[in-house]
């Protein structure tokens, strides 16, 4: 029996985090998360805190029909945002997460990596392989990555940014290595 297709917006819950799926109204809440600067600051698209930059972003989000609000569950409030994109059936599956930020004062809590773990979860039930692409200079999200059990794969120049190159190095996880890895339930 083949796996289920991807629903690349689910409702996911964990401890630290909730996953819903995006919509307009989530607008004014994620903005006032994504206009921090210092989210940005490795990013290769820094500008994204500016609200014109942020609105590309966010309706490129809502088009495409993968993006998840993070929700903290405490609270109810909206805390940042990620993706499911690049869905591909074929071959086993695939899919990418990534476009993935929280609000800086929810660093250092957890709550990535149980956000990643749920996302796992609900891909390799329909696909063999997660990929994630992180900007080259974005060591943050690199570490994070390589804490979580993802391996470098390869490095590509995606697209330009303000007339400059943009390289990124893409890091993948198979359904295998996840079972094995330090995300895997005991």
């Amino acid at each position: 029996m083949a796996p289920a297709e991807l629903d690349r917006q689910p409702t996911l819950e964990g401890e630290r985090v909730h996953l819903r799926p995006l919509k307009e109204d989530d607008w004014e809440a994620l903005f006032a998360v994504a206009s921090d600067p210092g989210i940005w600051e490795q990013h290769p698209m820094h500008d994204r805190w500016r609200e014109d930059v942020f609105r590309v972003f966010f309706d490129d989000a809502l088009a495409k029909r993968g993006a998840l609000a993070v929700i903290d569950p405490q609270t109810g409030a909206v805390i940042g945002s990620t993706r499911y994109q690049a869905y591909d059936p074929e071959d086993g599956g695939s899919v990418e997460i990534g476009w993935t930020f929280l609000a800086r004062r929810y660093w250092g809590q957890g709550i990535n990596p149980e956000m990643k773990r749920l996302m796992l979860e609900h891909a390799f039930r329909s696909v063999e392989r997660v990929d994630f692409r992180v900007g080259e200079t974005n060591y943050r999200s690199r570490i994070a990555l390589e804490q979580i059990g993802a391996e470098r794969t390869r490095r590509t120049e995606l697209d330009r940014y303000q007339g400059k190159r943009v390289l990124h190095l893409v890091y993948a996880i198979t359904r295998e290595g996840f079972e094995s890895g330090p995300l895997a339930r005991d």
